[in-house]
């Protein structure tokens, strides 16, 4: 699971799941056909507003030794590339084969990692 968390122009944070694709240090994710309760959507005008991003993606298991979860930060744009757009849809359906069936319409978003952090059950009990 992953969740995408952005910062407003009024400083207040705005958490979402989202599914995300690795292209080298650049993570993204698009606006997929899921209901959402209006087209204006917050991680959007956030993007805009101030580009901080952060991206946590994380494992849980009943057996807490399996817990591990790595935080990715930077900075977010919306994608306007056409080819950079097409390589990001196309990296998402590989990953994502629901994307295949139903390919998401809306808008891409991508974020350049500038900062990297991890923890893991199983290394900490190596310690």
């Amino acid at each position: 699971m992953a969740r995408l968390a952005t910062v407003g122009a009024d400083g207040r944070p705005h958490l979402v799941p989202v599914c995300f694709v690795l292209l080298g240090d650049v993570v993204y994710h698009a606006v997929d056909q899921k209901p959402k309760r209006h087209r204006r959507l917050r991680r959007l005008e956030n993007i805009r507003a101030t580009g901080s991003a952060c991206l946590l993606v994380d494992e849980y298991h009943e057996d807490w030794s399996r817990l591990w979860w790595v935080r990715l930060e930077g900075h977010g744009w919306l994608v306007e590339d056409r080819a950079e757009e097409a390589t990001a849809r196309a990296a998402l359906a590989d990953k994502y084969p629901q994307y295949v069936q139903r390919s998401p319409v809306g808008p891409v978003v991508g974020m350049r990692v500038t900062r990297w952090s991890a923890w893991s059950a199983a290394d900490a009990a190596e310690q």
